[in-house]
């Protein structure tokens, strides 16, 4: 198994992930637990797989130093358009994370690393160049497809046979994750090296609700609730991903 870029799902990727609910909660989510957790100043943010730039744009608007870095070269070049769209600034690198120490100067305020480990061949290789690439007081913004979520929903469609032979990953095509993350696991490797100071879930009940009562429901209430139990000690660990908020040690 390989790390999986998106070169010829780009298009695919924008709408079936940022054309609806799914995309506005997956941002409301991560913009306001960076809110809250960042200093009111000019930040110089990295974007690790920055796809098609959502969330750098919306740092730039708020007056940071961005450089977006993505391997998948259509991805790049649609971040790039949304940037020059809204009259905004960012340095752009097409380049895999491996490719990342070699080509950047580290001591970033704030990394980003939202929904890549997944498509990684080893996504723990990862961890200590996202260390490297931050400054000693600076953030990770870690964003993770979650496999607990993952072993639910399996649950709710009584797809037992899979569950019993642990078979979890995307195939092909598929936009379903290759590696979906314990959240454990993960958090048992990053303690070495990182302290978690927040942690949310990211769709913490919008995916599992059936498909009438998400026609039915209002995009700002789906909003509003979505972020009032995105730490709830009962459901924040239901998310289809979750994002953790961390400092250096």
């Amino acid at each position: 198994m390989s790390d999986r870029h998106f070169d010829e799902l780009a298009t695919r990727f924008a709408e079936k992930i940022y054309g609806g609910a799914k995309g506005e909660i997956r941002l409301a989510v991560l913009q306001a637990d960076l809110l809250e957790a960042l200093p009111e100043r000019p930040l110089r943010i990295l974007d690790v797989g920055a796809g098609l730039g959502h969330m750098a744009l919306w740092l730039a608007e708020g007056g940071h130093d961005v450089t977006l870095a993505e391997p998948a070269a259509p991805m790049l070049e649609g971040a790039r358009e949304r940037f020059a769209a809204a009259g905004l600034q960012a340095s752009f690198l097409q380049a895999p994370w491996q490719a990342l120490p070699e080509r950047l100067e580290g001591d970033y305020d704030l990394v980003l690393c939202h929904a890549v480990l997944e498509w990684l061949a080893e996504p723990l290789a990862i961890l200590p160049t996202l260390r490297r690439l931050t400054a000693a007081d600076g953030w990770l913004s870690l964003a993770f497809y979650n496999k607990d979520a993952l072993i639910y929903r399996n649950l709710l469609k009584g797809h037992f046979r899979k569950l019993r032979q642990a078979h979890f990953a995307g195939e092909g095509q598929s936009l379903t994750p290759q590696r979906p993350q314990d959240p454990r696991q993960l958090a048992t490797h990053l303690e070495t090296a990182w302290r978690i100071e927040s942690r949310s879930g990211v769709r913490v009940f919008h995916d599992y609700m059936p498909a009438e009562f998400q026609a039915k429901a209002d995009p700002a209430d789906l909003l509003e609730m979505e972020l009032a139990h995105r730490r709830h000690p009962a459901f924040a660990g239901l998310g289809r991903y979750l994002h953790w908020v961390c400092r250096p040690l």
